[in-house]
């Protein structure tokens, strides 16, 4: 008997079960279905951060603020713009939709306010009481009565008559006088404002603004919502109940319960904190929300009893911010963009009430501060920058503008006027406080973290000296590079002995006076100076609240970080005086922070430390492979992460463009023997000439001072160039001086990446000034009847210097190099390290094109980043994969200092 085919009633009863195979079956994901609202959602989301996305790049060049690509991007997929095209809305976002878009985004904007709070230190305030309360009450007064008295023609002339004329005056007061304080600390962090005077007292005096503003609009809302003022005045005394009952025992029993689990002690919350948290975060939310109050208000309240002692506010922060500023923040403002129609300023009086908005809630704000900042003792530039800073709107502005809307006190109309206005003051507070306050008129707020040191100092001052080197700065950005740091740190020691017998100068006395400072018991010295190591741990300045809060916090971060605690430690155990500094900055700042640390720690020598772990396999036989920071660069590899070098690289190259000291780049190879029971370090160095050799080799003399640093140095002499370089010298074979009348130049070739840098062209002049100090310096060192100091000829004793002659110089330094790391390669497993010279000794003896016949000549793919990144004799030790750890020096820029 034939079956019938169709289908039976219980598949009509569940579903049609054709048509489970979903766009396979023909069904159109964006049609709007109630019972599957997530694949419509899915759909916006993707087109909401793609449009955020889009615009923060260029916004984000111009140093705006994030919330303005979001507004904007709402305001391109509204009604204004894209919501023109037919069936755009209708089919994207319909109104049916919005529903599931909004309860999303309130959930967003709930865990947001819960981190403004946790942002909010009131500590801040106690320590700038006077100017920073001066500031706030001015900053409120002003402008809330204005925003009143503006709030009347607006009533009058846009809003029904139907809404209370009362709330209508106080929603205007709040919407002109509230400050942006999330906005306002990433403004302050972006522009390196916060260790100032003026971005503390602009910071205290937000904070108190924010506060009060919050308390007036927690006010408006709970009297629009109640249905008489007998009832408002319950909901509020509820309300400060609550906050009462949160901010103190609660805040106490959470903190009890933080130390309980050991969160507080460890720094980061437990699971079980972790979720104690989000359910105070949402139970304080729907709180507020049931008696009458919008339900931000609990998130808000939520967040100021989170403790901020060893970092745990900032590691919880690390936990929910992502999730936050990706994904829900974008949705919320987007939907303020969506509810933006610039369609209804049609007309020249909408256009004018929009400029006087404008105006009235600038200069209200601008005026007032900057007339309290001026009469508690700053002058004109610092109470500018105070008045622009306290101007700003952004997030904060909005979410009141949308409470307004949701309350039905702003129409559309009067709602686009206003985001307006929150837009064009969010986007000009950055140009105006630049304007006023540019960076040569700063004062710092406290001692600059560039010399407040991990244990309180800085070591002694003593002039630069070319020959010995003793005060070094010292970079660190990632944990990876410890293990290169800690490596070329152990090489600066001279004999431990001589530390120990060794008595401060008179300016080390004076010093140790000036500064306590808890020290190791013995400090390496060279001669009667000591060796001071000025680490800089670099942080990146994100949009992330965490990078925000690091930045706040800068000073005290510093003795948690675990970067510097480690190198700390190690310099304690290995008798080494190590300072340390903090700075939270823009990547693209990171060349700009290591000079001003340079400069502020007097260094002599900045060090770049260049390690990226090791994947070394150990067997009979030594190491079996290893990872070399610039296989990534130039190797076509699935295993290596290919941009981190790339990236890092650059910064290398803006680093010796922009540095006014010597600069030292350490890249640890990984190549690591089985320990043996010996501290022994051999060094290579190839000597071409030219400034950047003439450095290294003498700084290779001041390694040797360490008892356990041994030396190979070999002057490579190009066959076509000794009748030239022969000219020099005297028929007994000593060198001619010739006075550089012209000092040899340094031009930064621009390129896409980054700077190179090379020695300008040469003329014969400064060809012969350059050979004669090249041989005055090799002879210094490598001739036996020049007399030294007896540290300095026991350091040379180390030494075996020679001289080779080869027509293919980087060839013969690769050989060189191959034969000195075979030669080490004992049972005793020594380590060895190239020092090199990166700039090319003159631009008419460029090596390039026998650096291309190693490169081909190895079988590897090299990039121009390497060369210009390492110089060419350093690109060819890499390129030919040479068994050693790399020192490439490079002389003080005259254009950098």
């Amino acid at each position: 008997m034939k079956r019938s085919l169709r289908p039976s009633p219980k598949c009509h009863q569940y579903g049609k079960a054709a048509e489970q195979g979903g766009v396979l079956s023909g069904d159109n994901p964006v049609n709007w279905l109630p019972t599957d609202p997530f694949r419509l959602w899915v759909i916006q989301l993707v087109i909401i951060v793609a449009m955020t996305q889009f615009l923060a790049l260029f916004l984000n060049r111009m140093r705006q603020p994030r919330v303005i690509a979001e507004v904007i991007g709402g305001i391109l997929l509204g009604p204004t713009v894209m919501g023109r095209i037919p069936g755009f809305k209708d089919k994207i976002f319909p109104d049916a939709s919005l529903a599931g878009l909004n309860l999303t985004s309130t959930i967003g904007l709930i865990l947001f306010l819960f981190l403004v709070g946790l942002e909010i230190d009131t500590k801040v305030i106690r320590r700038n009481v006077f100017a920073a309360s001066s500031i706030s009450i001015a900053g409120l007064l002003v402008p809330l009565g204005l925003g009143a008295a503006l709030g009347v023609g607006l009533y009058k002339e846009f809003i029904d008559p139907g809404v209370n004329f009362g709330y209508f005056l106080l929603f205007t007061a709040v919407a002109i006088g509230i400050t942006a304080f999330p906005v306002l600390c990433r403004i302050l962090t972006e522009l390196k404002l916060l260790d100032t005077n003026v971005g503390v007292v602009t910071l205290a005096a937000g904070v108190g603004n924010d506060v009060v503003g919050w308390i007036l609009l927690a006010l408006t809302v709970a009297l629009v919502n109640a249905s008489t003022g007998l009832t408002a005045l319950y909901v509020l005394l509820v309300c400060v109940g609550y906050t009462v009952v949160l901010l103190y025992p609660g805040r106490w029993a959470y903190v009890w319960l933080a130390k309980w689990t050991g969160s507080l002690e460890q720094g980061t919350p437990t699971a079980s904190m972790m979720t104690l948290t989000l359910l105070v975060v949402f139970v304080s939310a729907f709180f507020t929300d049931i008696i009458g109050v919008h339900a931000i208000f609990g998130g808000f309240l939520a967040g100021l009893i989170i403790p901020h002692e060893n970092g745990y506010a900032i590691s919880l922060v690390e936990k929910l911010e992502d999730l936050v500023s990706i994904i829900f923040l974008p949705i919320y403002f987007t939907l303020s963009g969506l509810k933006t129609n610039l369609g209804f300023l049609n007309n020249g009086v909408t256009w004018g009430y929009t400029i006087i908005i404008c105006l009235v809630a600038f200069f209200s704000k601008f005026a007032a501060c900057y007339a309290a900042a001026t009469a508690t003792g700053f002058n004109w530039r610092e109470s500018g920058a105070i008045g622009s800073l306290m101007s700003c709107k952004g997030l904060v502005e909005l979410i009141v503008l949308n409470i307004g809307l949701q309350a039905k006190i702003l129409d559309p109309r009067t709602f686009s006027m206003f985001v307006v206005h929150a837009l064009i003051l969010t986007f000009i507070t950055t140009p105006l406080t630049l304007f006023f306050y540019p960076a040569k008129y700063r004062t710092r707020h406290t001692v600059d973290h560039g010399q407040q040191i991990a244990e309180g100092g800085t070591g002694p001052r003593h002039p630069p000296d070319d020959e010995v080197k003793t005060r070094f700065a010292l970079v660190l950005d990632k944990i990876e590079q410890l293990p290169a740091a800690m490596t070329i740190s152990q090489l600066l020691q001279s004999d431990k002995n001589l530390a120990l017998t060794s008595t401060l100068s008179s300016t080390d006395e004076k010093y140790e006076s000036e500064k306590s400072l808890e020290r190791a018991p013995a400090l390496p010295v060279v001669g009667s100076r000591r060796i001071a190591i000025n680490a800089l741990r670099l942080i990146e300045l994100t949009s992330r609240t965490s990078a925000v809060l690091k930045s706040k916090v800068a000073e005290s971060l510093i003795y948690n970080d675990p970067v510097i605690s480690v190198f700390r430690t190690f310099g304690y155990l290995n008798n080494l005086l190590v300072s340390a500094a903090l700075s939270v900055v823009n990547h693209d700042e990171f060349p700009a922070a290591i000079a001003q640390h340079v400069m502020e720690s007097e260094s002599q020598m900045v060090i770049l430390p260049w390690s990226r772990g090791s994947t070394t396999v150990e067997s009979d036989v030594g190491p079996l492979g290893s990872l070399n920071p610039f296989d990534g660069v130039f190797q076509k590899t699935t295993t290596h992460d290919q941009t981190s070098s790339a990236v890092y690289s650059e910064l290398i190259r803006n680093v010796f463009s922009t540095s006014p000291s010597h600069v030292a780049l350490f890249v640890d190879r990984g190549l690591s023997t089985p320990y043996s029971g010996t501290k022994n370090q051999h060094l290579f160095m190839p000597f071409f000439g030219g400034p950047d050799d003439r450095l290294a080799l003498a700084f290779v003399v001041q390694l040797c001072r360490n008892p356990s640093v041994q030396a190979t140095v070999v002057r490579i002499r190009k066959i076509d160039d000794l009748s030239r370089t022969s000219s020099h010298v005297d028929e007994k074979g000593n060198p001619v001086a010739i006075a550089p009348t012209t000092p040899v130049s340094v031009i930064l070739h621009q390129t896409i990446a980054a700077a190179d840098t090379v020695y300008a062209p040469d003329n014969t002049q400064t060809r012969l000034a350059s050979d004669t100090a090249d041989n005055l310096t090799w002879d210094r060192y490598a001739s036996p009847s020049t007399a030294h100091d007896a540290e300095t000829a026991l350091a040379i004793s180390r030494i075996a210097f020679s001289t080779v002659s080869s027509a293919k110089p980087l060839h013969t330094t690769v050989e060189l190099v191959a034969k000195e790391a075979s030669s080490q390669s004992t049972p005793a497993g020594k380590n060895m390290i190239v020092v090199v010279g990166r700039s090319r000794r003159m631009a008419v003896e460029s090596h390039k094109a026998e650096l291309q016949q190693v490169v081909a000549g190895a079988g590897a793919s090299i990039g121009s980043s390497v060369p210009k990144t390492l110089g060419d004799v350093g690109a060819a030790l890499v390129a030919s994969s040479a068994a050693a750890s790399l020192l490439i020096l490079q002389a003080a820029n005259p254009a950098a200092a």
